[in-house]
């Protein structure tokens, strides 16, 4: 049941389901096996997620705060390997994750803004392959699992460099397959079912590989590759769910 919701509920309703839902499956979800360390909250299980194949995994989705394995990767390192917590920053967060935006909207060091195609609960609502903001206005940049959805990512990839200021810094996280050098990408693949097979979701047109920096570098950024979960012990690895492996791409101007 809860796949068959993810895959025909339009993601806009969704959203904001998901905000009655987050507040009741706590109290279902009580335990003390794994620890949201975006939240501090524990339970006795994680949800499932994602459509099929490869992008379905158990034991995943926080039922409080509706985090995934990738966000509370995101949010450890941002606490522990960066000043974002502590500094004044102008943020941009492109599709904006649950877990994150009222938190980050009561920082009082951040000037947080928001954007998205369609999302309810985004400031400004726009497409990402010529953004309304004028060059060099944040100091920081969140664009996370949205450039395997868009049509062209290099000039998106060049939206981002361009409205980052000078010494900002992004993370734009993407599914990847790491066994691939090359971006997977066919334009001729746009059936659900084969995009399903081939770019591992519905609604992806490429499947990043591990010229992903390449693509980034030739953006403009200075890029840092950071496999996070080996700094991590294997305890917290799994008492946290974090996606063992996963590569962030830390990028400056």
């Amino acid at each position: 049941m809860f796949h068959f919701l993810l895959r025909t509920i339009p993601r806009p309703i969704l959203i904001q389901l998901s905000l009655v839902f987050s507040k009741i499956a706590p109290l279902v979800y009580y335990g003390n096996t794994y620890e949201d360390p975006i939240s501090g909250k524990t339970y006795r299980k994680f949800l499932p997620y994602g459509y099929s194949g490869r992008a379905k995994r158990n034991n995943v989705l926080c039922p409080g705060s509706l985090s995934l394995e990738r966000h509370r990767l995101l949010w450890l390192y941002l606490k522990n390997k960066t000043n974002f917590f502590s500094a004044k920053h102008k943020v941009l967060h492109i599709a904006p994750e649950q877990c994150f935006y009222k938190l980050f909207k009561k920082m009082t060091n951040l000037e947080y803004v928001t954007g998205d195609y369609n999302s309810p609960i985004a400031d400004y609502h726009f497409d990402l392959h010529k953004a309304p903001f004028e060059d060099n206005s944040f100091d920081v940049i969140f664009c996370n699992h949205v450039l395997e959805h868009v049509e062209d990512a290099n000039q998106c990839m060049r939206e981002l460099y361009r409205m980052m200021k000078p010494g900002g810094f992004g993370i734009f996280q993407i599914p990847q397959d790491v066994t691939r050098y090359e971006t997977y990408e066919d334009k001729t693949i746009t059936s659900e079912k084969d995009r399903e097979i081939h770019f591992w979701q519905k609604d992806h047109v490429r499947l990043f590989g591990l010229d992903y920096k390449d693509k980034l570098a030739a953006a403009g950024f200075n890029v840092t590759v950071e496999d996070y979960t080996k700094e991590i012990s294997p305890e917290l690895v799994e008492r946290y769910r974090l996606p063992k492996g996963e590569l962030l791409y830390f990028c400056r101007k």
